[in-house]
This record gives C-alpha cells, sequence and structure tokens, in this order.
C-alpha cells in the first residue's frame, strides 16, 4: 500500500509540472470560435445542447449574427508581472488567403491552471470580409511565439 501511494504522488507530481510548464514557457489549450447574436449572446441557457441548437441557428441566420468570439484557454509560465498577446487571425470568404483579418488583445499572466480569453471580431467586419472559412489562435510574449492552434483548413 504505501508503495502505491508513493507512485501516486509521483505521477501527480510529474504530471502537474508538465502542465504547469508547457511548451516554451506557454500554451493554448483550447479555442473555441462561438458566433454571437445581436444581444451579445452565444446560447440561450446553460445546456450544452442548447448552445450547439442556437449556433447552428446563428450560423443558418446570418442576419441574427452580431458578431464571432473566439474563446480561447491558455497557460504560460510565471514569471513576475507578464504581460501576454493573443492574437486571432481569421481567413474569411471575401478576403485573400494572405490578408486574414487579425485580432489582438493583451492579457495578464493566468493563474496556474490558466485562464479564458475572448478575442472578438465584430459585426461590420464580417459583413465587409464575409463567412470565416479558417483561423489561426497565436500566444504571444513580447516577440517570441509561444504556442498557436489553428483549425483545420489553415
Amino acid at each position: 500500500m504505501h508503495r502505491f501511494v508513493v507512485i501516486l504522488l509521483g505521477l501527480a507530481l510529474v504530471s502537474l509540472t508538465a502542465c504547469s510548464t508547457g511548451r516554451s514557457g506557454g500554451n493554448i489549450t483550447k479555442v473555441l470560435p462561438h458566433w454571437l447574436d445581436q444581444q451579445g449572446r452565444h446560447a440561450l441557457s446553460a445546456s450544452l445542447f442548447e448552445r450547439d441548437a442556437y449556433q447552428a441557428h446563428l450560423r443558418d441566420h446570418p442576419e441574427e449574427r452580431g458578431g464571432l468570439r473566439y474563446d480561447v484557454h491558455w497557460r504560460a509560465s510565471r514569471k513576475g508581472d507578464p504581460e501576454y498577446r493573443l492574437e486571432v487571425q481569421v481567413r474569411t470568404m471575401g478576403r485573400s488567403m494572405d490578408e486574414p483579418l487579425v485580432v489582438t488583445e493583451t492579457v495578464k499572466d493566468p493563474p496556474f491552471w490558466g485562464r479564458w480569453s475572448g478575442l472578438l471580431v465584430g459585426e461590420t467586419a464580417l459583413r465587409e470580409a464575409g463567412d470565416p472559412v479558417a483561423w489561426r489562435v497565436t500566444l504571444w510574449d513580447g516577440s517570441e511565439l509561444l504556442d498557436e492552434e489553428r483549425s483545420f483548413l489553415w
């Protein structure tokens, strides 16, 4: 029994160390693109099923859309109180592949378990550029790229 507890604690320590350091000082864990309605909502209730149904409705009814938000879960290694930069690039139907829409936000050092940040692509920009085809989200520390996540078609 004693060996089992020691092994379990060792595995927990190794996994916590791996989670806290990330790749090259930071990582993006998850990106969730959400259509927003005119009131800024991405769902009508807290149900995941309802959220998916409302997202399908907004996808099929572009006149009801109020923008697109990329919810990004990220974490970075802790070095004092640094500022990081999250950036989303969105390739759209109405623009050249070489000219994606770009939205940038400065974010503060997250807690140990990470933080969710929302990057908003406004309704006007989307109407001018057309429907999104692909996206790429990057995490920066100054000029150093810490991590990136991209959609399948990027």
